[in-house]
Formats: C-alpha cells, structure tokens, sequence
C-alpha cells in the first residue's frame, strides 16, 4: 500500500521553497533592525504550560491540541501557539535580568487537531514576536508598526485592514464579561451550541463567533471598550495617538477580541479581504497576565504571530525569475568529470553557485540541465579540450562561447558578471 501524509500537514516542495526562504529572511532582517533577537523553542512542552496559559475554556485546549503521554509518564502536548513557550523560556532563563524590555520573535511549526480547510492546517507555521517586560502604549504602538511594515512595506500585500480594540483589564474585565454574560443569558437559546458553553466559561469568544445568528446578538451587545477602566481608557488613547503619528491606518472594530483568556487591553488583527473567511493573516495584543499563568511574578508584555501559509496565499504572483547567476560544468568523459569536481569545489569555497552532472548524461542532456537551473554560463569539458588545456565557455545570456585556459579558468570566472 502506498502511504500518504497526514490531512492538513502539507509537504512543502523544493519549488515552493524558495518563497518561504525569502519570506524568513526577510522577516530576521526586519525584526533584526528593531532590535529583537531570534529564540527557538522545543515542539512540545507540557500539556500544563498550555491549560495554565492558553486556558481551559478555549476552543485549543478542549478540542485542537495534540497530547500525548511520554514514557515517563508525563503530558506532553506539541506546541499549539508560541506565546505560552516563550513566556515560560522567559522564566526559566531568568531572562529579565538581561534586560528590562526582553524583545524576541520566532518563525516555526506548530500544531492543532482543526478541520482542515482553505486557510487552516494541522500543522502550520507562525511568524512571532514579543515584548516582554514594558505597559508603555509605545510598545503596542511599535509592535503594530513592526507588524504593518512587514505586511505592507516588505511583502507588499495590498488592501489590508489593521482592525484595532481594547478588551481592558483585571480591573474592568470582569465588569465587561459581567455585562456580556447578562445580556447573552436572557438570549441563551438563540446561541449556537459553541457559545451555549462559552457563555459560563468565556463569554467574551462569543464575540468572535462566526455564526449567524450569534453575530446578529453581538451587534447588539455591549461592547468591551464601553466598558473600560480610566487606565485601560487612556492605555488606548494614548496608544492609537502614537498609531496616528505612525502613519498607520486602523479601524476601530469593537466586536474585536482574542481567543487566548491571556490577552488584556489592545488588541489587533490584520485581515486580508480578498481571502474569503479564513481572512486573517495576524492577530496579537497585549497580554500582561500570561507570565503570571505560569509561575511568574505580574509582567507586562506585548505581541503577534502571522500566520505564514495565508501570507504565501496572500503574496502578488511571483515576479519574473531573477537575473541567471552561476555555473554548470558540463563534462564528457571521466577525466573531464573529475576535473570539472575539483574546480566546482574551488569555485563553491569562494561563494559561487556551481553545478554539474553526476549521472553521465549526454551533453545535450546536460545543456537541457543547465538551461533549467538557470546559470549565467556553462562551462564544456571533453577529452580533446582536457588535451589542449581548455574549455569553451558559454554565456547562456548572449548566446556566445569562446575558449579558456584551464591553469586560468578560476581568476578568469570570478571577475565575470553574474557569478
């Protein structure tokens, strides 16, 4: 029988994998220039860190994560979300006494048992980045920024929306689930199933509830920012100001809330319009209770994840295949192939992309190969060229060959264009 891969955990194919590099490379560069360092966390912790920190109630620790019991008798959950890992790194290195504002971000796998579907996987990866240690309104404001410059000015992705809330604190959010909860009580049989449960457990997911007729109810319910305390009032004020002198565009969307019980005051999402439902390409916040859930002392932070299989989704068509650049040794006969193997490993030392045949195709075979590959030149060696300490040299962009010395083929190489 052939066996297949897993449903929701696509292969990610040598022809595809170039974009992902570029988007990462891209992303280290970005995240590098606003000062935050790269952390890397195992795939799985253990199941406490997730219910502590993500919450019982939530859709991911009830129904999506995958748990499993080692042989040491100990819950292991591979990692859902990478917030809760971070914070608990974050603990565990004492990394507080190397700074007091701890910037790092991550780019990963991780896992939850969802349906899959356009937009949603098993296994995906996330873009994250936190601000650990700091309740200034301007880290919010610069986490968004990071954020939108990476959405817009490094991928260039048109016509997104930067949907912005606050869904206050420990102060007012009891207020505000309080005021929520009575109002979905005495309308309880009108909600879907989902929010029957949410409703004693975390009412304020109700607000995020994509059915119907719970949407009909959230348009008219109370709204978290009604509800704000004076801090968390003048905590948002102060944090769209700063947006405002960013020159960031946002929408205010009161129904906005986090699905994590770990999210306090701002909260954000970007959305992509042209994805259909599965729509939003990041989402973050503030989450100043999350180190505390873990065995922390109270500590503010701050942060995002992208989503990266729907920024691929969301990326203009690919521009036109960069300029040729590199060699393909062509070879004909042994001799040849073992001096075309040592000066590719001379050229390769000194940062040049070479290639060759290794399977003694034809010639035409080869000259198909490295049309393929997309080199500036191929280099053609045979038994009589090898006689008279030469090879013919073919620029693959003007169409041209000429030949070469071979006791000069190297110096000669490396001072052409597009190597």
């Amino acid at each position: 029988m052939k066996l297949k891969g897993v449903r929701g955990a696509p292969d990610l194919l040598p022809q595809e994998s170039a974009r992902w590099q570029s988007i990462e490379a891209t992303t280290r560069s970005l995240l590098q220039r606003y000062g935050y360092a790269e952390i890397r966390t195992p795939v799985f912790e253990r199941t406490e860190l997730f219910v502590r920190g993500i919450g019982e109630g939530t859709d991911i620790v009830e129904k999506e994560m995958y748990t499993f019991t080692d042989r040491g008798d100990v819950s292991l959950t591979l990692r859902p979300e990478g917030t809760a890992p971070v914070a608990r790194a974050y603990l565990e290195h004492q990394m507080a006494a190397q700074s007091p504002l701890v910037k790092v971000f991550y780019l990963g796998p991780m896992f939850r048992r969802e349906r899959p579907q356009s937009g949603r996987y098993r296994q995906f990866h996330q873009i994250g980045v936190e601000a650990i240690g700091s309740d200034r309104p301007a880290v919010d404001a610069e986490v968004i920024d990071i954020l939108w410059a990476l959405m817009v000015e490094e991928f260039r992705i048109p016509d997104l929306q930067l949907r912005l809330n606050s869904i206050g604190d420990a102060v007012c959010r009891p207020t505000i689930r309080d005021r929520l909860s009575r109002y979905m009580a005495n309308r309880s049989s009108t909600l879907c199933q989902d929010c029957q449960g949410r409703l004693t457990r975390n009412p304020l997911r109700i607000m995020d509830c994509k059915q119907p007729g719970c949407q009909q109810l959230v348009a008219e319910a109370p709204k978290p920012i009604d509800g704000l305390c004076d801090a968390c009032a003048i905590h948002f004020a102060e944090v769209r100001d700063l947006l405002d002198l960013l020159k960031i565009p946002y929408t205010i969307d009161d129904r906005l809330v986090r699905g994590l019980e770990y999210y306090t005051k701002t909260a954000f999402e970007v959305i992509n319009p042209r994805l259909g439902a599965q729509n939003a390409l990041a989402g973050g916040g503030r989450y100043d209770g999350l180190i505390e859930m873990v065995g922390g002392s109270p500590t503010p932070a701050m942060g995002f994840a992208v989503g990266m299989e729907r920024v691929m989704a969301s990326l203009p068509l690919a521009p036109e295949e960069s300029a040729l650049h590199g060699i393909y040794v062509a070879t004909i006969g042994q001799e040849a192939q073992r001096m075309g193997m040592g000066l590719l490993q001379d050229l390769r030392r000194r940062g040049v992309r070479g290639l060759m045949d290794l399977e003694t195709r034809s010639l035409k075979g080869q000259m198909r190969q490295a049309n393929k590959e997309r080199v500036r030149y191929c280099l053609i060696v045979g038994e009589e060229e090898l006689r008279r300490g030469q090879a013919m040299l073919r620029d693959m962009v003007k169409a041209d060959q000429a030949p070469v010395e071979l006791d000069q083929i190297v110096e000669r190489l490396m001072g052409l264009e597009g190597m």
